[in-house]
C-alpha cells in the first residue's frame, strides 16, 4: 500500500485586501509537515500555484525551499510539483536538477516531449512503484500557433483539443513505460506481482467545477475551454490530482479525480468553507480516497446590514472570534460618507482587523444611471471611474493626474494577467 497526499494552490505571498499573510502560510506549512508524518505519506503531490505571483518575494521563496528541505524528516520519500497559472515556469524549473537529487520532482512548464512529464518513482529498495504524469498549467503558446482570422469558437475548440492531445500523449508515454517495466521483469525472471499505478497531476478548469465569488480563480480561458470536459481525461489514471479551483471537490469523469483546493481562504466569499487535503491509498484494488480537514489559521468574518445591525454584529464577532479579519458591508438606507471613520472607531478596542469595507449605499449613488434602463453591465471600467470622480465632486483640475494613475494601475494588472498566460 502506497500513500499519496494531494494538495495545491498554496499561493504563498498572497495578500488579502492589502494584508500580508506570511505568518498564516507558515502555520499551514508547519501543519502540513506534521500531516505528512501522522498520515505516513510516501509521496506529496502539489498541483500548481505554489506562489501567488510570477515574481514571488524572497520571503515567499525562502518559505517554499525551507519547507522542501524539511520534508525528508517526515518520512515522505518523494515530492512531485507541477506549475500553475500563477507560477513562473522558469523560476520553478531553475533548480529542478538539484531538487531531483533530493527526490523532489518539479515540472514548471510544458516540456518539449511527453516523456519529460512522465516520472518513475522508486521505493526504498529501488524497485519501480509509481508512474506520475505531471502536467503543468498549459498556456496557449504551449499548444498551438495563433492564426489570423479565426473566430472565438474556433480558438476555443483548438485550445480544448490541444489540452486533450497533450494529456493523451503524456498518458500514452506512461503506459508504454509501464508495459516496458513489466516486460523487463518477465525477462529477468522476477515478474512484478502487481501492475504499477499511474497518477495524473494537472492544473486547469474541469467541467462542473465549483468556484466561489471572490476566491481569486483567474479564468484565463474563455468559452468552452473554461470548462474542460472531464470525460476527456485519459482513462489510464488510477487517480487524477487537480489544482486551480480553490474549493475542495470531486470531479465526475472517467477517472477518480479531485480538486484539493486552496488550503487558505482566498477571499471572504469562502467563509464557512472547510478546507481539505486528500489522502490517496494505492494498492492492488481501486484507490481509497479520503479527505483530511485543514484547521483554520486565521478567522475571517463578514458583517452586513444597516448601522445598528453592523454595530451589534461587530461586537458579537469580537466576543466570539477575537483577532478575526473583518469585511463590513453597509446596506442601510442612509448615506454614510464617514462610514470608515465610524467603523475604525468602533473596532479600535475589539481586536478585530478591518480589511474591507463596502458601502453599497454609496456605490448606488456613484453608479446612478445616467439614462433610463442603464446598468453596470453597460459601462466599462473607465466609465465607472469617471462616474466616481463626478459623484465625489473631484475638481476638474485634478482629473488628468488621477486618470493617469488609474490607467497605469489597470495597465499593470492586465500585463500581469498576460504574463500569467
Amino acid at each position: 500500500m502506497m500513500r499519496l497526499l494531494h494538495t495545491s494552490d498554496w499561493h504563498i505571498g498572497h495578500t488579502l485586501f492589502g494584508r500580508k499573510r506570511y505568518e498564516v502560510h507558515e502555520q499551514f506549512l508547519e501543519w502540513l509537515l506534521e500531516c505528512l508524518k501522522t498520515e505516513r505519506i510516501d509521496v506529496l503531490l502539489v498541483a500548481g500555484d505554489i506562489f501567488d505571483t510570477i515574481a514571488p518575494t524572497n520571503r515567499a521563496q525562502a518559505m517554499y525551499y525551507g519547507f522542501l528541505h524539511r520534508v525528508a524528516a517526515t518520512g515522505c520519500r518523494h515530492i512531485v510539483i507541477s506549475g500553475g497559472n500563477h507560477d513562473s515556469p522558469s523560476l520553478l524549473d531553475a533548480p529542478k536538477a538539484l531538487l531531483a537529487a533530493l527526490q523532489i520532482h518539479v515540472i514548471g512548464a510544458a516540456a518539449e516531449t511527453a516523456a519529460e512529464e512522465v516520472l518513475l518513482l522508486r521505493d526504498a529498495r529501488g524497485a519501480p512503484e509509481l508512474i506520475i504524469c505531471a502536467v503543468p498549467f498549459l498556456r496557449e503558446r504551449d499548444m498551438r500557433l495563433a492564426e489570423a482570422g479565426e473566430t472565438a469558437e474556433e480558438k476555443d475548440l483548438k485550445l480544448q483539443e490541444g489540452i486533450r492531445r497533450h494529456y493523451g500523449e503524456v498518458a500514452r508515454e506512461a503506459e508504454r513505460m509501464r508495459d516496458a517495466l513489466y516486460a523487463a521483469s518477465i525477462q529477468s525472471g522476477d515478474p512484478q506481482q502487481a501492475r504499477i499505478p499511474i497518477v495524473g497531476l494537472g492544473h486547469l478548469f474541469a467541467a462542473g467545477g465549483m468556484v466561489t465569488d471572490g476566491d481569486g480563480v483567474r479564468d484565463l480561458y474563455v468559452g468552452s475551454l473554461a470548462r474542460f470536459p472531464a470525460v476527456l481525461f485519459p482513462p489510464c489514471f488510477d487517480y487524477l490530482a487537480l489544482g486551480h479551483l480553490h474549493a475542495p471537490q470531486t470531479v465526475h469523469g472517467a477517472v477518480p479525480a479531485r480538486y484539493s483546493g486552496a488550503p487558505l481562504p482566498m477571499g471572504f466569499g469562502e467563509i464557512g468553507q472547510q478546507k481539505k487535503l486528500f489522502v490517496v491509498e494505492l494498492g492492488a484494488d481501486a484507490p481509497v480516497i479520503r479527505s483530511v480537514d485543514i484547521p483554520s489559521f486565521q478567522a475571517l468574518a463578514r458583517v452586513r446590514g444597516d448601522w445598528d445591525e453592523i454595530e451589534t454584529r461587530l461586537r458579537e464577532v469580537a466576543a466570539r472570534m477575537p483577532g478575526a479579519w473583518l469585511e463590513v458591508i453597509y446596506s442601510g438606507s442612509d448615506v454614510l460618507g464617514d462610514l470608515r471613520e465610524r467603523l475604525e472607531t468602533l473596532a479600535a478596542d475589539t481586536g478585530l482587523e478591518l480589511l474591507r469595507i463596502r458601502n453599497e449605499r454609496l456605490a448606488e449613488r456613484v453608479l446612478e444611471p445616467a439614462r433610463e434602463g442603464e446598468t453596470l453591465d453597460d459601462l466599462d471600467d473607465a466609465a465607472v471611474f469617471v462616474r466616481c470622480l463626478e459623484a465625489n465632486g473631484v475638481p476638474d483640475a485634478q482629473w488628468p493626474e488621477l486618470q493617469q494613475a488609474y490607467d497605469e494601475i489597470v495597465a499593470a494588472m492586465r500585463a500581469e494577467d498576460r504574463l500569467a498566460q
